[in-house]
């Protein structure tokens, strides 16, 4: 088991919404569960199983950051909605590649994954956080205690899912 803060994480990688944080943790976490399972052998069914939650994980991540985005009128949003799509097409593609036993899970693709996500907090989603740090953060502030509100029923936060 990994200490509370994922291996690769650090505080340059936060943007000022705890929320969004965490789940970037979240993210870097799987992928380290990812480079776990090659590393201990685990074969290839534990590594996919890590995989399809990543590539979950990673579309309600995004729902989440696309919406926060088009609320709160972020000038770059189509641009980032853009690099998102993109993603997903690749890593699925990936994915339907390993699931159908074309190529298996290895660590070129964990640098991949890391590399892409590093940089796209890093450069992208950085340009996100210093919009809604210069114009505020009212309109996540609301979308956040309207979505508390909502998941109350299920005692969780809508933005952990596991």
């Amino acid at each position: 088991m990994r200490k509370e803060d994922p291996a690769g994480w650090s505080d340059d990688y936060s943007v000022g919404i705890p929320e969004i944080d965490e789940q970037h943790k979240t993210l870097f976490e799987l992928v380290n569960k990812i480079h776990d399972a090659i590393s201990a052998h685990q074969g290839s069914a534990a590594s996919r199983e890590v995989m399809d939650q990543l590539v979950e994980y990673t579309r309600v991540h995004f729902a989440l950051e696309q919406n926060l985005m088009h609320t709160g009128n972020f000038p770059g949003y189509k641009e980032h909605c853009v690099l998102h799509t993109n993603l997903i097409d690749e890593v699925v593609s990936m994915q339907e590649k390993i699931n159908s036993g074309k190529v298996a899970i290895s660590f070129e693709l964990l640098h991949f994954l890391r590399n892409w996500l590093s940089k796209h907090i890093l450069v992208e989603d950085k340009q996100y956080a210093r919009y809604f740090n210069t114009h505020g953060h009212d309109q996540f502030s609301n979308w956040a205690r309207r979505s508390d509100e909502a998941m109350k029923k299920q005692r969780k936060k809508w933005w952990k899912f596991w």
